[in-house]
């Protein structure tokens, strides 16, 4: 088992939450390509994006029927909109461990300050990241905010 899915599953352990990494026949880089093979709503795949706030990690965990809006996420933060920008891959490895396209929200070298989409509540489960493309896990919102210890925003526009 890859190192970066053998953390998720550490990690879900640890937890008591309930270990169901699922290994999809295809890389899944987007929520699209997931629900696809899931066969569930785009907007309950759990996106993990990792952004920069004033040069510190800020994973976004959103709903992949969402797209992030940055001035949402500078007013959370208490920082002007500029300071806030999607990280590029090699930031994203070096803070998650993982690769763009199959970043989980959980497994990471060191926990990162996580917000959750709200709208990931009206799912009663939804699918996440497990490490990499082709790797998923299913939980609850409620699972996942607590596994990250992350607050719970509106991290998209209407």
């Amino acid at each position: 088992m890859h190192t970066a899915v053998q953390r998720v599953r550490e990690v879900l352990t640890e937890h008591g939450a309930p270990v169901s990494i699922v290994e999809l026949p295809d890389p899944a880089p987007t929520a699209a390509a997931a629900a696809a093979q899931l066969g569930c709503a785009v907007g309950a795949v759990a996106n993990s994006i990792v952004f920069r706030v004033d040069g510190e990690p800020l994973l976004v965990v959103t709903s992949g029927g969402h797209r992030v809006d940055t001035r949402l996420l500078a007013g959370l933060r208490g920082v002007a909109h500029r300071r806030v920008r999607r990280a590029d891959p090699d930031y994203v490895l070096e803070v998650t461990g993982q690769r763009v396209g199959g970043v989980a929200p959980i497994g990471h070298p060191e926990p990162l300050p996580t917000l959750i989409d709200e709208h990931l509540h009206t799912y009663p489960h939804i699918w996440a990241g497990a490490g990499l493309p082709h790797t998923v896990f299913r939980t609850t919102c409620a699972d996942l905010t607590r596994l990250t210890g992350a607050r719970t925003a509106r991290v998209a526009g209407a």
